[in-house]
């Protein structure tokens, strides 16, 4: 049984110790495949060369993050538009909106978005979408914007039924991580009701840990926890769950890993 995780910054620091290990304990884990969603300028150099040093497993994106736009972001999305023309991503990502913590640049971040967006389209390449207290304004830009040749992920998805099927219905994915496996999460009532066909895993490792390691650092060879919770509420296995995300992340990527 093999799996996959769709959304992991392990090229972050706090891994720069023992990331040998961290993927050792993947291949241990049957998850072969690791997608890596940037950030900003900073973390462009410490991505590629994880995926320099382990091809077969580290697979990155580019984007600007929405908590990296500040008064300086035309001239970030000018080195995420150069590096896209210049050599291939799988995914236009992390993008989106965040709210959470300041929204200072909140006009900024949607500005960001749109064009990112626009780049994605003229790439033909998914998009990876970050929302934190933003998830109407997202959803909003994504349908005004929205077009048969533009998907993604909705990453950390950790919404209604409701928003999981207007996700879906504009032709998206759910991507579900660690917070599914939370206790309080509300999430069992949720995924029962959620379309398989159009579910990923992820960790967002180092982040969001899930059950029983929560608190701690995430890592990737944790999706077999978040996919056997996945399969224990929809009442089905954790074979078919892996089976089902890995088509999905495949049928997602696939055309720019071509």
């Amino acid at each position: 049984m093999e799996w996959i995780d769709t959304h992991a910054h392990i090229y972050d620091e706090q891994f720069t110790e023992d990331i040998a290990d961290v993927l050792n304990r993947c291949q241990e884990a049957s998850v072969n495949r690791i997608y890596m969603p940037n950030i900003d300028h900073t973390t462009v150099d410490a991505m590629l060369e994880l995926e320099h040093r382990y091809p077969e497993q580290c697979i990155p994106m580019m984007g600007l993050h929405p908590c990296s736009v500040k008064k300086d972001f035309e001239r970030e999305l000018y080195l995420v538009e150069e590096w896209l023309g210049k050599r291939s991503f799988v995914a236009v990502g992390e993008i989106g909106l965040d709210y959470y913590w300041d929204t200072t640049f909140k006009e900024q971040q949607q500005e960001a978005f749109r064009i990112q967006i626009d780049l994605a389209k003229k790439h033909q390449l998914p998009i990876v979408i970050h929302t934190r207290d933003s998830f109407e304004n997202a959803i909003q830009i994504v349908e005004e914007l929205n077009s048969d040749d533009l998907t993604g992920i909705f990453h950390c998805f950790t919404g209604s039924v409701e928003e999981g099927e207007r996700i879906t219905d504009a032709g998206f994915y759910l991507g579900l991580g660690g917070v599914s496996t939370f206790k309080n999460s509300g999430m069992n009532d949720v995924i029962p009701h959620l379309n398989v066909d159009k579910i990923v895993l992820e960790t967002d490792s180092p982040y969001l840990a899930p059950t029983p390691h929560r608190g701690k650092r995430n890592e990737p060879s944790y999706i077999p926890l978040i996919g056997e919770k996945v399969a224990e509420f929809t009442k089905t296995t954790p074979e078919t769950i892996a089976e089902k995300t890995n088509q999905n992340a495949y049928r997602l990527f696939s055309k720019a890993e071509s």
